[in-house]
Order: C-alpha cells, then sequence, then structure tokens
C-alpha cells in the first residue's frame, strides 16, 4: 500500500508541477499587489478620505465618465484610488475625485495579468475550473506527501536548499520543504478550489437560500444620498464597493466592511433604490448563518487579506514553497534511473 501510495504522489506531482509553479509564483506576487499599484499609479499613493459625500461626488463624475462603468472599489486600505470595473473586460484607476487616470482592457496591466493567470490560467471559464481542479489535486499530493513521510520522519530536518543535484539530496530537500510548509500550503490549496467552486462549497458548508429581490424602480442613483444612507445603517462599517444596477428596475449594491470581518471589500450589504437612492434591504455579514460566514473566510485566507504583514510573508514563501516543490518533485522523479526490461538488456 505504502508503495502505491508513493507512486502515486511522484507520477501525480510531476503531472502537477507546471501548476504548481504557476500558483506558488502568481500566489507570492499578488501578495503585493497593492504595493505595486502605489508605486505605478500616483493617485493611489493619496491619503484616503472615506466621507461618503466626497466618495458619492466622486462615483457620479465616474457614472457621467464611464457609461460602461459596472462597479467600484472605493478608496482603503493601502490603495488611495479608485478602482474601476467596466464592461466587456475593462479595468481602470481614478484618483479621490473621480477623474480616471488610468484604463485597459483584459490583461494589458501587469496586477490583472498575473491574476488571471493564477484564478484563470489565461484561459476563461475554462481555465478557472482546471484551477480549480489543481487545487483539490493538490491537496491530494500534500496528504500523500505527508503518508510518505511517517516512514523517513527520522531522516527530517530544516535544510530546504539541495547541497548539490544529487538525486538523494533532491529528495531531501523536497521532503523538508513540504513538511515546513504542509499546513499553510493545505489551507491556500482548499480555499483556492472552494473560492472556485463556490457553488457545491456553499451547499455543503449549508448556505442560505437567497431572499427575493426587493421591487424598485428606475433611475438614476445619488451615490451621495445613497452612500450616505448605507453608511448610516452601519455606523461602525467602512464603504468599500459600489455597484451599479444590472439593468433597469434592478437594484444598486453597496458593499461595507464591519469591524471584525476579513474580507478586504466586506460582505455587508445595502440594497439600494435607484429611483429614491434610499436603502431597501440589508444584509449584515456578521449575523449571516456559520456556515457562510465560514465561506466567507475563505478569500481573506487565500489573498492574505487578513494577518498583517506576518501573514503576508508566511503566503509570499508559502507560494514559493510551493514552485519549489513542484520543480525539486519532478527533477528528482525525471533523474530516477529507470531499470532495464530483461529483453533490452539482453540485447547488450
Amino acid at each position: 500500500m505504502m508503495g502505491a501510495i508513493r507512486t502515486l504522489h511522484a507520477w501525480a506531482g510531476t503531472a502537477l508541477a507546471v501548476l504548481a509553479v504557476v500558483f506558488g509564483l502568481t500566489g507570492s506576487l499578488l501578495v503585493f499587489e497593492d504595493d505595486w499599484i502605489r508605486a505605478t499609479v500616483p493617485a493611489a499613493r493619496a491619503e484616503v478620505d472615506l466621507d461618503p459625500a466626497r466618495l458619492g461626488a466622486a462615483l457620479d463624475r465616474l457614472e457621467t465618465a464611464e457609461p460602461g462603468l459596472t462597479s467600484v472599489v472605493l478608496p482603503g486600505g493601502a490603495v488611495g484610488a479608485h478602482r474601476l470595473y467596466l464592461a466587456d473586460e475593462g479595468f481602470g484607476y481614478a484618483d479621490a475625485d473621480g477623474a480616471v487616470v488610468d484604463r485597459w482592457r483584459g490583461a494589458a496591466r501587469a496586477e490583472t495579468w498575473i491574476f488571471d493567470l493564477h484564478h484563470e490560467l489565461l484561459a476563461g471559464h475554462t481555465g478557472k475550473l482546471v484551477a480549480g481542479g489543481g487545487g483539490l489535486a493538490l491537496v491530494l499530493m500534500i496528504l500523500t506527501g505527508l503518508i510518505v513521510w511517517i516512514p523517513a520522519w527520522r531522516a527530517s530536518g530544516w535544510r530546504v536548499w539541495p547541497r548539490s543535484g544529487a538525486r538523494r539530496e533532491l529528495i531531501g530537500s523536497h521532503r523538508n520543504l513540504g513538511l515546513i510548509f504542509a499546513l499553510p500550503l493545505l489551507v491556500f490549496s482548499l480555499t483556492g478550489a472552494a473560492i472556485v467552486f463556490h457553488g457545491t462549497t456553499q451547499a455543503l458548508l449549508g448556505g442560505a437560500p437567497t431572499p427575493p429581490a426587493p421591487v424598485v424602480g428606475t433611475g438614476d442613483v445619488d451615490w451621495v444620498r445613497a452612500l450616505t444612507a448605507a453608511q448610516a445603517r452601519f455606523p461602525e462599517a467602512t464603504l468599500r464597493m459600489a455597484g451599479r444596477p444590472a439593468a433597469p428596475g434592478k437594484p444598486a449594491t453597496i458593499r461595507l466592511r464591519q469591524p471584525g470581518e476579513w474580507h478586504p471589500n466586506g460582505r455587508t450589504t445595502a440594497t439600494i433604490d435607484p429611483a429614491t437612492s434610499q436603502v431597501v434591504a440589508t444584509s449584515d455579514a456578521n449575523a449571516l448563518p456559520t456556515g457562510i460566514r465560514t465561506y466567507n473566510a475563505f478569500y481573506p485566507l487565500h489573498a492574505s487579506s487578513v494577518g498583517g504583514w506576518l501573514y503576508d510573508w508566511v503566503t509570499a514563501l508559502s507560494g514559493l514553497a510551493m514552485a519549489g516543490l513542484g520543480v525539486v518533485g519532478a527533477w528528482a522523479f525525471l533523474t530516477k534511473p529507470r531499470s532495464r526490461s530483461p529483453r533490452s538488456a539482453s540485447t547488450h
């Protein structure tokens, strides 16, 4: 049995090596996405102003300037610029007053290219499904690796860089690296797969039924009034996102982050009637069922949005470890001497 598990781990791990390298390196880079934005977008270095009147005025200006605008991540955290989501895979940044300072489509900027590679392997929905399946397969690799390690636990150590290219050194490095980072890699692989297969995950966790959408009118949202009303419903929360109505007769949505929420954009919502710019329904993230709150914790755990600089570095180093495990493991397997068949040996 142990031999079969070892063989499965070796063959499957080699097949998954490329995915491990891609997920690991891109995941490490995405930890520092906000730092990259601040370094390349001067408006993102501005001091954050969360006054609903100023934010609302900026949103009103953006709606006029960008008819294709679908939603906006408001300034917050380390980024003092608005992040724009536009129709047809468009993106942009705007300063605190709503003036657009950059606009692009697809993966034209480094941060969107890296995110698409990490999340969808640059292959859209199909790539996303492959990435989710790869995450589940990597969970299997971690678990079988731990099983294979048990008989050889006495040989474990802290050395993660091989002394040479000898196969024995590579295996030792692979074993030690995998053992040190087993727990965080298990967390990142599981949460990544759970995010991709969100419907199944929420069903398994006992997701609550979606309440019926409130009846709303049509009109242009007065974002100053809407943000002020949402803030009044949750005075301690931070305004984080604004979503325009998806179609006439559909509501607008404002997301807020309450104290204690891990998600960087919050999961507390205020539903807005475009005809009146008033709140017609709310959802308090801290009062959701346990299963939904558990699911809502997966993204911040996966994206290193909780835990501060220490968790950032754990995430970044874990990504490098995943890439290293893929490279070293595949190298050790591919350099393994293969015994020749008796027939081929007799011909020499």
